[in-house]
């Protein structure tokens, strides 16, 4: 019998939200997130406008006609986080994520990072860097568990 290579759990559920980032609509960086509870997915978000609304594609980047670097000033920005859009999917279908993990193609920021921690998220999952030590600083506080992925 010959054996069989299967991906570890972790590298399952990043290679599922990279895939998930490709649907980004943003022009700076694509992200892509998986929340998962006992190795079952519950919700994905991908960074990006609004439901409805034109997508920066279409309208141009705020952020950069104002040069304002990354990790700054998140307010000005038509999209949502992959971690906002995966939380307020589960909102719309009913589904809790307390206790689950997230796995996030890219360091989650500030912002992101208390809306993980309100929402029960236990353990982060990250590939990319990001800069905001502000976020790792109150997941750290709040005892969220952070992981920065290395593929095995």
């Amino acid at each position: 019998m010959r054996e069989i290579m299967r991906p570890s759990w972790d590298d399952y559920f990043m290679e599922i939200a990279g895939v998930v980032a490709k649907r980004s609509t943003c022009l700076r960086r694509s992200v892509g997130a998986v929340v998962v509870l006992e190795k079952r997915i519950l919700t994905t978000g991908y960074n990006g406008a609004p439901t409805g609304l034109s997508h920066c594609g279409d309208v141009g980047c705020l952020r950069e006609k104002l040069r304002i670097p990354p990790g700054e000033r998140h307010e000005l920005c038509r999209g949502l986080h992959a971690e906002q859009n995966a939380i307020i999917q589960a909102a719309i279908w009913g589904t809790s994520i307390k206790g689950a993990t997230i796995y996030v193609t890219h360091q989650p920021c500030a912002l992101c990072a208390k809306m993980l921690i309100n929402a029960g998220i236990r353990r982060i999952v990250f590939k990319g860097e990001y800069p905001d030590n502000l976020a790792l600083e109150l997941l750290s506080e709040a005892g969220v568990e952070i992981c920065r992925y290395t593929q095995n």
